[in-house]
């Protein structure tokens, strides 16, 4: 376990690390099974245990990442729709473009912002955004914001588990990736609880009351 440990904190204080949250929070704006979301809460809780990676610069770079991938995500969107490479026409996935292109007409923002902590439901948000040609600055400035949230978010749940497993790297990232993922989960359920809508994530959705897919 101390070897473990001490590989993880070497790892941690290397500058290649940042660019590989960077590159993960980006490709993960338009292909859900990258995990940003546990690179960046593991790496916050080791900065909370150890000091490295810096947590300022771990969190610019998950921001900078995620708001570069959502737009990217847009503008394959337009370029390409939802249904050109396989994983898009999954059912799941094409539940989840269904319901984004309906509830991007009823309340955008709120929809945009909420999306970005669910992995799929940022994805088809994003993709079904461009697909449908919503308005690109608008959706640069909720974007810009949602990603600074969800960043703020990741980094500041897995500094606080790093702290309280101070001596236990390992222990401390699992255990902050664990509680983001059903933090995750709970948000989902939530929010689609009070909205009275289907969960962001596409799953039970009435095929007879979905609108078509958009197409470009």
């Amino acid at each position: 376990m101390q070897g473990i440990n001490d590989f993880i904190l070497a790892a941690a204080g290397q500058p290649w690390v940042l660019f590989l949250v960077l590159a993960c929070c980006l490709i993960d704006g338009f292909f859900p099974p990258i995990p940003s979301e546990s690179v960046v809460v593991g790496l916050s809780a080791v900065s909370g245990s150890s000091g490295v990676p810096n947590i300022w610069m771990l969190g610019f770079m998950a921001a900078l990442g995620a708001f570069a991938g959502d737009n990217i995500a847009y503008i394959i969107g337009s370029r390409i729709g939802t249904q050109r490479w396989r994983w898009m026409r999954r059912q799941r996935m094409q539940g989840a473009f269904r319901w984004a292109g309906k509830e991007l007409r009823r309340r955008a923002a709120s929809l945009i912002m909420v999306a970005r902590f669910i992995p799929i439901g940022r994805v088809a948000v994003n993709l079904t955004a461009g697909a449908t040609h919503f308005n690109h600055r608008r959706f640069v400035l909720l974007t810009a914001a949602s990603a600074l949230l969800w960043a703020s978010y990741s980094v500041v749940l897995g500094y606080f588990f790093g702290v309280w497993f101070e001596h236990n790297h390992l222990l401390g990232a699992v255990i902050a990736i664990v509680v983001a993922v059903i933090l995750g989960i709970v948000i989902d359920r939530i929010i689609s609880k009070v909205r009275g809508a289907a969960p962001l994530d596409g799953k039970n959705i009435p095929e007879q009351d979905a609108p078509p897919p958009p197409t470009v």
